[in-house]
């Protein structure tokens, strides 16, 4: 659409220039004499300018593109903070250019998109360098659209484009605050059912969790071979233990849940992101179920790999359920393993997250509520404390948050929130 907009204006544009240009004539055959003909040649200069526009270089336009991520005390990027972008822009060619307006737009995985626009004066060289600070960036996974350079010739008459490709893509991490400690996973971790998987929790599997430093009296058939040719020092296999407790964080994606405030979902997902976070420094072997419109189901394991795989999901997660969750629970009986401790991150608190609670709680799991309220304190609370002092009359722990800076306090306390 714009090329074609642009299109036409140019022909009216040089209608307009044909249409001075045969006056100019006409003036210089009937009118003759030295202003007519100095006109003459003015107008024939300028218009092998305007033509030459064509070839001013900008269509073969070529760029670099250079991203300085303001990145956390853990070398990643969370939600909230902002990207430095440098574009080094060089045109080819002789034809002399006035300016050039940069265009340029950042794409979420969502379709989402921001767009900058900036401008520079070539140097003698033909080259010149822009940089502009992207806003506070959401959590997800991010790419760069191919960047437009555009410019006139110097009376403003005629646009000349083109464009580059560079490939930058990163991804922004939902935020999360550090938990030091939670008393589910000091006493609350042990189910009536623990004893059943305790005598288990010392075995190693057969899976392999990484390298670590070979340990004096350890088998040939430990020893990593190639991680010892490579460091030139002994290494052996680390080897994943079937360890209790096992966690899996419930994500609740259903829109009903959160109402008209789509913040209250992004707490949920930082919530549930320092709750992983933990558990992983703990060696909790971790999961995460996140029913929605395409299920991701996380069995609990420990391991870099499997935080990877969590913080993946959880940079991207939509509230896009179709179905409440009690409903979307049952359709996953087998991953409710006797022992496990279910932590249920949501901002429902009805009927509903209190069947889904119950049935769980038959699968002979332990159970720990987290609920998201509403984040202005002026509306008053969606999740009554009369409902949260229900749920732990069954034995299960139930907490609420407004803010993701309230965990800390509402779980290391160890108390009602």
């Amino acid at each position: 659409m714009m090329r074609g907009s642009n299109r036409s204006s140019n022909r009216w544009r040089w209608a307009f220039v044909a249409v001075i240009y045969v006056f100019n004539i006409l003036y210089f055959m009937f009118q003759g004499g030295k202003t007519p003909m100095m006109l003459f040649v003015i107008l024939n200069v300028l218009i092998i300018y305007l033509i030459l526009g064509q070839w001013s270089g900008i269509r073969l336009v070529q760029g670099t593109r250079t991203v300085a991520q303001n990145s956390g005390s853990d070398g990643m990027m969370h939600s909230g903070m902002s990207v430095d972008v440098s574009l080094h822009i060089r045109i080819p060619g002789f034809y002399p250019l006035p300016y050039v307006l940069v265009r340029d737009r950042l794409l979420r995985h969502d379709g989402q998109s921001v767009p900058f626009e900036t401008s520079f004066v070539p140097n003698w060289k033909r080259s010149g360098e822009v940089r502009y600070t992207t806003p506070p960036l959401k959590r997800g996974v991010y790419q760069f659209a191919s960047t437009q350079c555009l410019t006139r010739d110097v009376f403003g008459l005629f646009e000349h484009s083109g464009s580059f490709e560079t490939v930058s893509t990163f991804s922004v991490m939902p935020q999360a605050v550090p938990l030091r400690d939670w008393y589910r996973f000091r006493r609350g971790l042990r189910g009536p059912h623990s004893h059943a998987s305790a005598p288990r929790a010392a075995k190693e599997t057969t899976q392999i969790n990484g390298v670590r430093e070979y340990l004096y009296g350890d088998k040939l058939s430990r020893v990593h071979w190639n991680a010892t040719a490579k460091t030139g020092e002994w290494k052996s296999k680390a080897f994943e233990r079937e360890s209790l407790p096992r966690t899996i964080v419930i994500l609740d994606r259903d829109t009903e849940a959160y109402g008209h405030f789509p913040e209250r979902f992004e707490v949920a997902v930082s919530v549930a992101t320092s709750i992983i976070d933990m558990g992983m420094k703990h060696e909790t072997a971790m999961g995460l179920i996140s029913p929605g419109e395409r299920a991701t189901v996380l069995p609990p394991r420990i391991g870099v790999e499997q935080r990877s795989r969590m913080m993946g999901h959880l940079t991207v997660v939509e509230p896009d359920a179709t179905q409440p969750l009690f409903v979307a629970i049952q359709k996953l009986e087998p991953i409710w393993e006797p022992g496990t401790l279910i932590i249920i991150v949501s901002g429902a608190a009805n009927e509903d997250m209190f069947r889904a609670m119950s049935w769980l709680s038959r699968k002979g799991v332990s159970l720990s509520y987290i609920g998201v309220d509403e984040p202005d304190a002026r509306f008053g609370r969606l999740i009554k404390t009369t409902w949260l002092q229900s749920v732990r009359a069954k034995g299960w722990s139930a907490h609420s948050v407004r803010q993701l800076q309230e965990l800390p306090t509402a779980l290391e306390g160890g108390g009602a929130s």
